[in-house]
């Protein structure tokens, strides 16, 4: 599967009901939801994932999942997780995910 393959699925997967941008972050395309990053599709086909902090360990356990890192070694932090091609196989990985990053983004409140 490509990126390019990959961000159409996640095109596809988004909720109609906000305002949905695409801008090129972090090396790849990233999904705004409302003026806030949902996903960002990343160019070797992973996918990074902004969830709640406190989930992190939690999440961390879904085999595929790791902690996101910005560059070659900086750490983006408990909110965010990477999730490798082979954990995005199905429409139904991709959706757990997606909703994993929806309800953290539904959460967060209002954009700024």
């Amino acid at each position: 599967m490509t990126d390019d393959d990959l961000a159409a699925r996640v095109r596809a997967a988004l909720p109609g009901d906000g305002v949905v941008r695409e801008v090129p972050m972090f090396g790849g395309l990233a999904f705004m939801l409302d003026k806030r990053m949902v996903v960002s599709v990343g160019r070797d086909g992973t996918l990074a994932v902004r969830v709640d902090p406190g989930r992190s360990a939690e999440l961390l356990s879904i085999p595929d999942a790791r902690p996101a890192v910005m560059g070659a070694d900086r750490p983006m932090g408990p909110g965010w997780i990477t999730v490798a091609a082979d954990g995005l196989r199905t429409d139904g990985q991709l959706g757990d995910w997606l909703a994993v990053a929806l309800e953290h983004h539904g959460r967060a409140g209002p954009p700024r």
